[in-house]
Order: C-alpha cells, then sequence, then structure tokens
C-alpha cells in the first residue's frame, strides 16, 4: 500500500493511500469532533461536527468521508473552526426539542457533551418545537423523536452489522425522521429482531431500554469494531 504524507495543523504525519482523514487523524491521537460516525459502521458525513480546513479548497471538508492524498494540508481546530462546530449544534438543539433536564440519557448524551466540551451555553436560532411523538409499542424498546438529531447510526447498524433493515429515513429536510419497516409501530415490525443495537450506537436519549433509570443508561459501542470484522470474514 502506498504512503502519503500530510500535514495535520503544521505536524507532518504519514497515512495509507485511501483512508479517510478522520482515520489518520484518530491513529495520530488528533481529536475531532463527530455524532454520525461511530467505529464499525460506514461514514456518512451527515452530522458535519468534523468539517477541517484542507489548504486549496474553497469550502469546509468533513473529516469522515475525505480521503487522503499526499501533501495535504490540514487544519482542524481554530477560532473559525470552532465557531461553525457550535453553530452546527446550535441548530440541532433548535431542530427538535431537546431539554436535557428530563432526557434519560442526561449525563451520558454525545450531543450534551460536545455542547459542553465547545463551550456552547446558548442557541441563537428560533427553536421549532415540532410535535413529535414516543413511540413505545416495543416491549423493550422506546424512540423519542424529540431526541433524535438523524445521526441515522440506528439505520446503518441494523442494515450493516444486524442485517434486518428494520429502520430507514422518511420524509426530507426539516420533516425527515426515522421509522421502522413501513412508518409502522417499532412494536409492529416484522423485521425487528430486538438485538438492540440500534438502542446501544443512539448518541442521544433518542432510544431507550424502557424501566431503565438514568444512571444505566450509558451506551455500550465496544461490539461494533469486532462484529464489523467478522462480518468481513477477518479476524
Amino acid at each position: 500500500m502506498s504512503v502519503c504524507t500530510l500535514f495535520v495543523d503544521g505536524r507532518e504525519v504519514s497515512a495509507g493511500a485511501g483512508e479517510t482523514l478522520l482515520e489518520v487523524l484518530r491513529e495520530n491521537g488528533i481529536d475531532v469532533p463527530t455524532l454520525c460516525n461511530l467505529e464499525g459502521l460506514s461514514a456518512v458525513g451527515a452530522c458535519r461536527m468534523c468539517l477541517v480546513a484542507v489548504k486549496g479548497q474553497g469550502r469546509l471538508m468533513p473529516a469522515c468521508t475525505t480521503r487522503v492524498w499526499d501533501h495535504m494540508e490540514v487544519t482542524t481546530h481554530d477560532e473559525r473552526l470552532d465557531r461553525y462546530r457550535r453553530g452546527v449544534l446550535e441548530l440541532l438543539f433548535a431542530e427538535r426539542n431537546h431539554v436535557c433536564s428530563v432526557c434519560v440519557a442526561s449525563g451520558h448524551c454525545e450531543l450534551q457533551s460536545l455542547a459542553a466540551q465547545l463551550g456552547m451555553d446558548h442557541v441563537r436560532f428560533d427553536y421549532l418545537h415540532p410535535p413529535l411523538a414516543v413511540d413505545a409499542s416495543h416491549p423493550r424498546f422506546a424512540i423519542d423523536h424529540n431526541r433524535c438529531i438523524l445521526c441515522t447510526r440506528c439505520v446503518r447498524v441494523c442494515d450493516e452489522i444486524e442485517g434486518a433493515h428494520t429502520w430507514d429515513v422518511a420524509g426530507r429536510g426539516v420533516k425527515a425522521w426515522v421509522v421502522t419497516d413501513l412508518a409502522e409501530p417499532w412494536g409492529e415490525s416484522s423485521t425487528c429482531t430486538s438485538c438492540g443495537k440500534c438502542v446501544q450506537v443512539c448518541p442521544t436519549g433518542s432510544l431507550f431500554v424502557k424501566g431503565h433509570a438514568v444512571g444505566e443508561m450509558e451506551k455500550r459501542t465496544a461490539f461494533l469494531p469486532y462484529l464489523a470484522r467478522r462480518r468481513k470474514g477477518t479476524p
């Protein structure tokens, strides 16, 4: 495999040709925030939190879907990038109904943690307050659409790891939402295996286990890389 040399924040690093920029950053201990990306799942660039500046490019680029090239010059952290990332978070909070004080995932929520990490202490945009439902028809799990950020982790883990293809995205733009089967109640799904993988990969309190206390809502995703390798037939 050919090797590329690139410069990240002025630091010279090596990468294998074909790797994504996010993979290279993580290999070198360089932290870039993400919400939709998770090791073991395909990259889709949905959340735009990992935007970086690449010299010679006229726009910011998502690190998770950008392939590296030789002599690439990348900036991962500066005032402009931090401002963009806070703006993305503000839009996510304004789009749905995120009230951390009454959320089952408070203290174990990646959206909440990123807001604290990036110093997002207010939202400049009008809250949309859409009238969204909570589907608790499944005997073990529930989904609160008010907390969903449309990262599609649930869709991808159901498709790529479990192979059930239960979850999908319906609608477009601000009216998009995740659905089971043909927008049927989750408890009536004929394809759901009740494996719970979608619940474990959800970065917010949108998908949760019924009957668990807030302190028990910590998500466990360590199974993903192993299962992804096994499905590809690699050890």
